[in-house]
C-alpha cells in the first residue's frame, strides 16, 4: 500500500467516515471508495461504483468484479450506533445485548439515580437532555434511536431530533394507545405521515416478549433487521401512522 493511501485511510478512519479500500489484485493499483469518492483513481464506471457502495453499506469485504476487472473490497466502517434513551430496566438489557452485536451504545437519561455506573457497567453514559443530547451526538445513517422512557418530556424531543436525522432505524416504546398520542403530538409539531412511518412503535418485533430482556431481544433483532435492509415486522395489532393518529 501507497504512504499517501494508507494516510489517507488512517484519516478517514479517525473521523469515523465509511471507506472501503478497493484493490486490483492483476496490478496492485488502490484507491479509496467512500460516500463522496467513487475511486475515480482506478477508473470505475458508475456501475461499478455502486457495487463498490453497496459492499460499503452491508460492512460486506470481499472479491468482485468490476469493469471486468478482478478486485478485492476492504470495508473500513465505524461500529453503528445505537443511542438509548432512558436509562430504564429494558435498557440494561438491552444497552449489553447491542455491545455484544457490535454496536457502540450510548444511554441519554438526565435522572441520574437512573443512570448510574453501577446500573450500566461499561455503557456511555449521556446525562444531558435528550435534545442537547441527540444535537452533540449527531445521527447518522449508521444509527439507532430507540425511546424507552414513556415520559413526553424525554421521548419526544429525541424523537423529533431522530426524524430529522437520516438514522436507519427509530424505535419507541409504548402501548398502542400511548403510541398513539405521541405520533398525535408530532403532527403537530409539523412532522407529516411519512415522517411517523419511519418510528417502529410499539418498539420489537412480535414475539410475545414480556420480561425487559425478552423486550430487548424483539428491539435489537428489528433495528437488526432495519439495519440489514430487510423490510422488518410491524408488531402484531401494531396500527399505522394514519390509524393511530
Amino acid at each position: 500500500m501507497k504512504r499517501e493511501v494508507l494516510e489517507q485511510l488512517l484519516e478517514l478512519k479517525a473521523r469515523k467516515q465509511q471507506v472501503a479500500l478497493v484493490t486490483e489484485l492483476a496490478t496492485g493499483a488502490q484507491d479509496l471508495f467512500t460516500d463522496t469518492h467513487r475511486a475515480t483513481g482506478l477508473g470505475l464506471s458508475p456501475a461499478a461504483a455502486e457495487q463498490v457502495g453497496l459492499a460499503l453499506r452491508e460492512d460486506r469485504n470481499g472479491e468482485l468484479e468490476l469493469d471486468g476487472r478482478h478486485c478485492f473490497v476492504q470495508v473500513h466502517n465505524p461500529a453503528p450506533r445505537l443511542i438509548i434513551i432512558g436509562a430504564v430496566h429494558i435498557s440494561q438489557a438491552l444497552a449489553p445485548m447491542a455491545a455484544m452485536a457490535g454496536y457502540a451504545v450510548t444511554v441519554v437519561d438526565p435522572r441520574r439515580s437512573f443512570a448510574t455506573e453501577d446500573r450500566f457497567p461499561g455503557v456511555t453514559l449521556n446525562g444531558d437532555w435528550p435534545d442537547e443530547a441527540m444535537e452533540r451526538l449527531k445521527p447518522d445513517v449508521r444509527t439507532a434511536v430507540v425511546t424507552l422512557t414513556h415520559d413526553p418530556k424525554l421521548d419526544d424531543p429525541a424523537l423529533s431530533a431522530a426524524l430529522r436525522s437520516p438514522a436507519f432505524y427509530i424505535g419507541a416504546l409504548g402501548s398502542k394507545k400511548t403510541h398513539g398520542a405521541r405520533l398525535g403530538r408530532l403532527t403537530r409539531a409539523g412532522f407529516g405521515e411519512g415522517d411517523l412511518a419511519r418510528i417502529h412503535g410499539p418498539a420489537g418485533l412480535d414475539i410475545g416478549a414480556k420480561s425487559p430482556a425478552e423486550i430487548a431481544v424483539s428491539v435489537l433483532a428489528q433495528l437488526t433487521a432495519a439495519r440489514r435492509n430487510r423490510q422488518s415486522q410491524r408488531p402484531s395489532g401494531q396500527r399505522s401512522p394514519e390509524q393511530a393518529s
